[in-house]
């Protein structure tokens, strides 16, 4: 049986798009190949690390990248977090079923440190309630 395939599409690749990868992975586990991308990738933000990680999913190893590594590759579905990222989605080969959710940036949000891992756990519970509300809707 093949593995669905996902691309989970932000702008920055660095938060939201990131902690997607990492719950996707977390909740179907061998069953998907997911992989997360940016339209202007820059880095890995720390407190998607440390949202991540009081989950106990660890996405140090994960990093930014373009999309355009993966436009000639096919896709069971592409999923889109922010909506600039919506807006210039390039069209992928094969099957591929466009998704859009947008979710704030958590990375806008000032404050001090608590303020900011607490706007990124937020994010994270909406885009980990989100993938599991769509995964029940598939019967995965």
């Amino acid at each position: 049986m093949d593995k669905t395939r996902v691309l989970i599409l932000c702008t920055g690749n660095s938060a939201r798009s990131q902690m997607g990868e990492g719950l996707l992975k977390y909740l179907t586990g061998d069953r998907f190949e997911v992989f997360s991308a940016g339209t202007t990738p820059s880095s890995l933000n720390p407190y998607a690390v440390l949202a991540m990680a009081e989950m106990g999913i660890d996405i140090r190893e994960q990093y930014s990248k373009n999309l355009s590594i993966y436009l000639e590759q096919e896709f069971d579905y592409v999923i889109t977090v922010c909506d600039h990222a919506a807006e210039v989605c390039p069209i992928f080969p094969g099957p591929a079923q466009r998704i859009h959710w947008s979710f704030p940036d958590p990375a806008a949000v000032e404050g001090d440190h608590q303020d900011r891992l607490a706007t990124f756990v937020k994010v994270r519970d909406a885009i980990k309630d989100r993938l599991e509300h769509w995964l029940a809707e598939m019967g995965k």
